[in-house]
């Protein structure tokens, strides 16, 4: 049985249809979930993309954080779902209480669109076991408020645990200890500020890397079910 993954839109998501596109490359079979609705309807796993929810109203991802449909998905991140943020949704999972830290405003107070080299940092969680340790993929990144903050004890702990998942090669947006994604304790739920799902054709991205993503949740997905 072929393994689905939910991929919510709120209103002023972008990249909800390319996270779609994403997981059918990958082997999985999409399913559009909706912000106001509560039931994830049986998918595996989720994805909360990229985009602007709410225009970025009061802090970016704080309004969507609040729909019914992200509590639905905190409940059932607790219980071990794997679950994707990028970009925006990587700021609607630190504003959830889903992840620690805060993405600010860039250094320089700029918005960046680059194709952007992530090294890998932890390849033991749902969404990065395909990659290996310290391997380099090519994704765009796309932001104005990327800049991964946090206070130093959380850094501490996030950095002693492993727990940091991606870091910028070139960190042009100035973010501490060049971190482009973190994970949960539990290494299911994982936010990343580039965009893996606009790598997943050469046709329209700098590369497939980004598949890597999707294929490592399938690996989680069929392990949980044995």
């Amino acid at each position: 049985m072929t393994a689905t993954i939910g991929v919510i839109t709120f209103p002023g998501t972008l990249d909800d249809v390319d996270a779609i596109r994403a997981v059918r490359n990958g082997g999985a079979e999409p399913k559009p979930l909706w912000h106001a609705d509560e039931d994830l309807t049986g998918v595996d796993a989720v994805i909360v993309p990229g985009g602007f929810s709410y225009g970025d109203y009061l802090r970016s991802g704080a309004i969507a954080a609040m729909a019914p449909m992200m509590r639905t998905v905190v409940d059932a991140a607790n219980k071990g779902m794997p679950v994707l943020g990028i970009c925006n949704g990587f700021q609607i999972l630190t504003e959830a209480g889903l992840l620690p830290g805060a993405l600010t405003r860039n250094e320089g107070l700029h918005f960046h669109c680059v194709d952007t080299y992530l090294e890998v940092a932890n390849t033991e969680t749902a969404w990065t076991n395909e990659f290996t340790s310290g391997s380099k993929i090519l994704v765009p990144a796309k932001h104005g408020e990327g800049r991964f903050q946090a206070d130093q004890a959380t850094i501490d702990e996030l950095e002693a645990e492993g727990r940091v998942v991606f870091r910028y090669t070139d960190n042009f947006n100035g973010s501490i200890n060049s971190i482009a994604g973190v994970t949960s304790k539990n290494r299911r739920v994982v936010g990343v500020m580039p965009h893996p799902e606009h790598a997943v054709d050469t046709l329209t991205g700098p590369s497939t890397d980004g598949l890597g993503l999707i294929r490592s949740a399938l690996n989680e997905i069929s392990k949980i079910g044995a």
